[in-house]
């Protein structure tokens, strides 16, 4: 819950009206009394957390939610949602879903200790991101952009862009990895999100019963430490190579008007 479902402007974000109007409208499609899990899909900068985690609290007081969680939010949100609820009495997020990758393992710098410390379970997405760790897209091999994600993002995907090849270039290193760990890309990819104490479950997202059951087999895979020292000399600990796809970007960096004073003041700065 959080993305906009139309374009009447309550129809989206973290309002008490549209969380409850989410809620009831998800009962009502799956037809069912309760939902065990609901997740707040982004932050919401126009509403203030202790509305999101009122309704929310109140929907569990109602049955009709069981837990509740948040996905892709930066540590000090996390952090300042676990302050409101203690200060107010409200329940708090349970869950976090965060990307993490081989390609892209910023959250572990702050958010998984975020949420070790509060006791959060850890269910993260994109494991392969993007399909840049499916083992389809490599150095040398041509892309159609016309078609799929790539149509819709081509400068995510475009190899001729230096960001794209540094990030195939990363890739032909981890493919060595994962040949000498007797396994392939995707399930060195799998593999690689379970080893962290604080994940709790890795979100896949196989189109066919192949890539399934491929991609099972990655959650059977145990990495050595010499395997992940590599790993972690291809992509250091906590960073990014690439941005993942969905990831939320605060306000502060994504409106030019929050980084920047009126022109008419910037000479007397």
């Amino acid at each position: 819950m959080h993305c906009p479902m139309g374009d009447e402007p309550n129809r989206g974000g973290n309002s008490r009206r549209w969380i409850v109007t989410a809620v009831e409208d998800s009962l009502r499609r799956l037809q069912t009394d309760w939902i065990d899990l609901y997740q707040v899909h982004r932050p919401d900068h126009t509403t203030d957390v202790e509305e999101t985690l009122s309704a929310l609290s109140d929907l569990v007081h109602q049955g009709k939610i069981r837990a509740f969680g948040c996905s892709t939010f930066p540590a000090e949100e996390i952090v300042e949602s676990h302050h409101v609820a203690e200060r107010r009495g409200l329940l708090r997020f349970r869950t976090e879903q965060p990307p993490y990758s081989l390609l892209a393992r910023g959250i572990e710098t702050s958010v998984l200790p975020t949420c070790q410390r509060y006791g959060m379970g850890v269910l993260t997405w994109s494991p392969l991101a993007s399909g840049f760790l499916s083992g389809a897209q490599r150095k040398g091999r041509p892309v159609d952009l016309t078609s799929g994600r790539a149509k819709l993002t081509p400068a995510r995907f475009d190899p001729a862009l230096p960001v794209n090849a540094a990030k195939l270039e990363l890739v032909e290193r981890l493919v060595e990895v994962a040949d000498d760990a007797g396994c392939t890309l995707p399930q060195l990819a799998v593999a690689f999100t379970q080893v962290h104490p604080a994940v709790t479950s890795t979100i896949i997202g196989p189109r066919t019963m192949a890539q399934l059951e491929s991609l099972l087999d990655g959650a059977e895979v145990t990495l050595d430490d010499a395997i992940l020292d590599r790993i972690d000399a291809i992509v250091p600990p906590g960073t990014n190579a690439y941005h993942p796809d969905g990831a939320w970007s605060p306000v502060s960096l994504s409106d030019p008007a929050r980084r920047r004073r009126p022109l008419e003041e910037r000479s007397a700065a």
